[in-house]
């Protein structure tokens, strides 16, 4: 009781000052959020050099500022990386309005070594009046020309100085490019096994498991749909290079190349059995480890388990 008659005599001398006690506290807070704003702009603008960013961002004054900021009002380190993230289009789009930013040789140069990870060009001195957005516009054009015809693709890149006439320079421009179909690349490889050669050997296959080092062999070098003399180069070339990356492993297993490359065979058959909707009695485990013991006697049973276990769990080795 005695509490309750304090606060009514509080409240009626606050009103006689001109203050109720949620005005008292609002005010007190609107002190405190004013400070607390001044500091944090005060703050962003040491840290940015004395350009307010949030100012920029957040303050429109009319409907003309709404949307998007002008890049040209932002520092050019974060303009440029701002426009890094669009793609050839939007970047020409881009320059439309941002010329001197979007033009800049920086950002054409990424969307090139993005796309074309290798290029004899690009180890080479730039011939007068180079340019990026005009290699990129090069590139471009031989990617599509491969796609129609793999021999006047690589004939375009070589007639423009983007490709040295070497197939190992071609093998690493394969390796590092993914705009190329795949299936007009399996008929370059196959009609240049030159550059087949030099493309096995830029895969490392140290300390990978071996289906998942024939998954990514045939990533980059997709195998034939049916079998025949091209699939048979490729297993071959695999197993040698598998066994090349991994010799420790080799040893201990006792496994040589003619072992890899019937544990190959067996793992491509093991893939279509287990994935064909239309084979209805799959192969058990025992089954495959049995089947595969025979063609290759010294292997151990628990290796070839494993080696089932994983298309079982993961899929085939070349889809």
């Amino acid at each position: 009781m005695g509490q309750g008659l304090w606060r009514v005599a509080r409240n009626q001398q606050l009103q006689q000052e001109g203050y109720s006690e949620q005005g008292y506290l609002s005010r007190e807070q609107s002190r405190r959020m004013a400070a607390s704003n001044i500091s944090n702009t005060s703050h962003r603008k040491q840290v940015q050099g004395g350009i307010d960013i949030y100012h920029l961002l957040k303050a429109r004054k009319s409907k003309e500022q709404e949307g998007f900021i002008n890049l040209e009002m932002l520092p050019p380190e974060l303009s440029f990386t701002i426009l890094s993230y669009l793609n050839a289009t939007d970047l020409c789009l881009a320059s439309c309005v941002w010329q001197d930013l979007a033009n800049d040789e920086l950002l054409w140069q990424g969307l090139c070594k993005s796309t074309w990870g290798h290029c004899s060009i690009y180890n080479k001195n730039p011939p007068l009046g180079f340019s990026f957005r005009k290699l990129y516009m090069q590139l471009d054009e031989g990617s599509l020309t491969f796609n129609a015809n793999p021999e006047e693709g690589v004939n375009y890149f070589m007639s423009k100085g983007i490709l040295d006439d070497s197939p190992k320079e071609i093998a690493k421009f394969i390796f590092c490019t993914r705009t190329l179909n795949w299936k007009k690349l399996r008929i370059y490889l196959d009609e240049r096994r030159d550059v087949l050669d030099d493309l096995v050997t830029l895969h490392n296959f140290r300390n990978q498991f071996l289906p998942n080092a024939l998954r990514e062999f045939f990533r980059h070098i997709h195998a034939p749909e049916e079998r025949g003399e091209y699939l048979e180069t490729l297993i071959t070339k695999f197993s040698h290079r598998f066994c090349a990356c991994n010799p420790d492993l080799m040893r201990e297993l006792g496994l040589s190349p003619d072992a890899v490359y019937v544990l190959c065979y067996s793992l491509i058959l093991l893939s279509i059995d287990l994935t064909s909707p239309h084979v209805k009695n799959k192969m058990s485990k025992r089954e495959f480890i049995r089947n595969t013991r025979r063609a290759a006697q010294n292997i151990s049973e628990d290796f070839v388990g494993h080696l089932y276990d994983n298309i079982y769990l993961i899929g085939h080795v070349a889809a």
